[in-house]
């Protein structure tokens, strides 16, 4: 399968995927079933006036995928002329599907479904961050800065030689020092 990226106003992603399901129906649907949008998400965990609560946000803010063997003229200009719509990457004139390095990065992600959870990581004796588990394992060498209050990581991650810094949650396990009072007798 390939994927080809589409760049749409940011916060308007599922506006955007409802217009364009619904016209990809109506104005091509003999392709409607050929290919599938995928817009990969990443719960995090939101602090506001002192209350938690979880929420999913982009993983790519303003773009969304669409997976099909080839992008018919059909379906390109019903794409295009859907509310929202910015541009194909890498241009209009030039749509090229995910390869390389960019491919690997959208399927790590989709390897652990359309909606990411959180990382469960520990803290190594240097203080350094080692991922366990979940959508950042694997990407260590991308993180940026750790926020331990937060519980949260920034991942440089690019997308078409563009770079951009993505927060990721995680869960962390501590580990008890022998002469830790909290330690189960």
């Amino acid at each position: 399968m390939k994927y080809f990226v589409i760049q749409v106003l940011t916060r308007e992603e599922p506006k955007y995927l409802t217009l364009a399901r619904n016209a990809l129906r109506v104005d091509c649907p003999e392709w409607f079933e050929e290919g599938r949008f995928l817009w990969p998400r990443r719960k995090l965990t939101v602090r506001r006036r002192g209350k938690t609560k979880e929420e999913l946000a982009p993983i790519f803010p303003g773009y969304l995928f669409y997976e099909a063997e080839e992008l018919p003229t059909e379906v390109y200009w019903t794409l295009k002329r859907t509310s929202g719509f910015i541009r194909f990457l890498k241009s209009n004139q030039n749509i090229e599907p995910l390869t390389g390095d960019d491919k690997g990065l959208l399927l790590h992600f989709l390897s652990y479904g359309e909606i990411v959870d959180k990382s469960t990581v520990s803290f190594d004796e240097n203080n350094r961050i080692v991922v366990l588990d979940g959508p950042m394992k694997g990407l260590e060498g991308l993180i940026v800065k750790v926020n331990k209050r937060k519980k949260r990581a920034k991942v440089k991650l690019s997308l078409y030689e563009q770079s951009f810094l993505i927060d990721f949650g995680f869960e962390f396990l501590e580990k008890k020092s022998k002469d830790d009072p909290r330690k189960a007798k």
